[in-house]
């Protein structure tokens, strides 16, 4: 079972940066999908970012060229680079991994971009 933690979420202005760790208890190029999610106040959760496999990655097109999803050399730790932020990236975002079948979810930090 691989368990995710999410922290760095926070309160930021308009065009402001922020940086999302997540902490997994297993080597991140061991699990096959591991990316991050948002949701954002009565809406469905998205897709943000992910790594498709070991080198590729995925952006929303909400998110392109502002946001970007990276390992650290903790080879546990997955992170999302958040750039130029707007008022609509507020939502809590969630880490998520795919791994043997099976979908892995964080407890989430919530994001608030304020205008």
């Amino acid at each position: 079972q691989v368990q995710l933690v999410e922290s760095g979420g926070g309160l930021v202005q308009a065009g402001g940066s922020l940086r999302l760790s997540c902490r997994t208890s297993e080597t991140v190029f061991t699990i096959n999908v591991m990316g991050w999610f948002r949701q954002a106040p009565g809406k469905e959760r998205e897709l943000v970012a992910r790594f498709i496999d070991v080198v590729t990655t995925y952006y929303a097109d909400s998110v392109k060229g502002r946001f970007t999803i990276s390992r650290g050399y903790a080879k546990n730790m997955v992170y999302l680079q958040m750039s130029s932020l707007k008022t609509e990236d507020t939502a809590v975002y969630y880490c998520n991994a795919v791994h043997n079948g099976a979908n892995y979810w964080g407890k989430g930090t919530l994001v608030t971009v304020s205008s």
